[in-house]
């Protein structure tokens, strides 16, 4: 490990204890900084009413200071009862669609993280995804935590256990085969990440709008490599919010997640010859396997401050 990721490590990893709630709560006071929690969503009806609870009761009813102003979930298209279980909760409800409609809507995590910038107006953004269980306030006072304390920091990571199924620790598993070998060979300076890929990171508005946004499963990826290019490793941190627990995908949905990955990694090593943008995986039919082809996300979003309806929404 490079000396100066060690440094980084003692430096700027911390623990959510280490800035209880009512550090933050004076700190957000004197600063006059605001807060927005965006949750993506896509038919997580079982899941987000109760994290939208957990944030609205612990971090902006009960606290005689909010620390969160602005509460939203992006539907980005669920067939199932997610929007009106996210509004009946207590969250704004916005329609991926209903933003940004000049441009159209594609699938993808990035395309509805791109678009919340627009839908939000706090200086910090804090992205939650949506499926997490036994969710606790701590995923966003850990990652907020230290944007409100130390202002050079600009991007902040949670970090936590994944236990897959009984086995602590087996989460991640695209992690562990695709991101940390990508950035430990080509960007050493990341690899002190421990959840690279995670959902959960909090990041100021005046950096966000900067960044372009894979559209597909490469948005964290994405993210972090650019902020680093944009505002260097010091900018960077991460904090141990405990325990991840959530729906796990197929095996098949982590392929398309790691081909995904990997074209992001790529197009940003080089801007000449690029991989095939499709992967071909395998499927038990009557007959035998077969072969399916899916098209890997490769658009990626321009920086937001580039738009020029949120250049207008600025001014104004």
């Amino acid at each position: 490990m490079l000396e100066e990721v060690e440094r980084w490590l003692a430096d700027r990893s911390w623990s959510v204890a280490d800035r209880p709630l009512d550090q933050l709560l004076a700190a957000k006071r004197a600063s006059g900084t605001t807060v927005s929690v965006v949750l993506p969503a896509l038919d997580e009806e079982a899941t987000v009413g109760a994290i939208v609870e957990v944030i609205r009761r612990d971090l902006i009813e009960r606290p005689a200071f909010p620390l969160v102003d602005e509460l939203v979930v992006v539907d980005s298209g669920s067939t199932d009862r997610t929007a009106e279980v996210a509004a009946k909760a207590g969250a704004r409800v916005v329609h991926r669609d209903a933003i940004l409609p000049r441009i159209p809507a594609v699938p993808g995590k990035g395309e509805v993280l791109w678009r919340s910038l627009l839908a939000t107006t706090g200086d910090i953004v804090c992205f939650v995804d949506a499926d997490l269980r036994d969710f606790s306030a701590a995923f966003v006072t850990g990652i907020v935590g230290p944007l409100l304390t130390e202002p050079d920091v600009q991007f902040v990571k949670a970090m936590y256990d994944r236990p897959l199924g009984d086995a602590p620790g087996q989460g991640g598993r695209v992690t562990e085969l695709v991101a940390r070998p990508l950035l430990n060979l080509h960007w050493p300076q990341l690899a002190g990440f421990v959840q690279p890929l995670g959902g959960e990171y909090a990041v100021r508005r005046s950096l966000l709008e900067r960044l372009p946004f894979p559209v597909g499963y490469g948005v964290e990826l994405g993210l972090l490599v650019d902020a680093l290019h944009t505002v260097g490793l010091d900018a960077l941190a991460q904090v141990d919010v405990g325990v991840r627990l959530h729906r796990h995908q197929d095996g098949q949905a982590l392929g398309r997640m790691a081909a995904a990955i990997y074209r992001t990694a790529q197009l940003r090593l080089s801007r000449g010859h690029l991989v095939r943008p499709v992967l071909t995986q395998f499927e038990r039919g009557p007959a035998g396997f077969v072969p399916r082809t899916h098209a890997v996300d490769t658009e990626e979003r321009p920086p937001m401050a580039e738009i020029e309806e949120y250049a207008v929404r600025r001014v104004a």
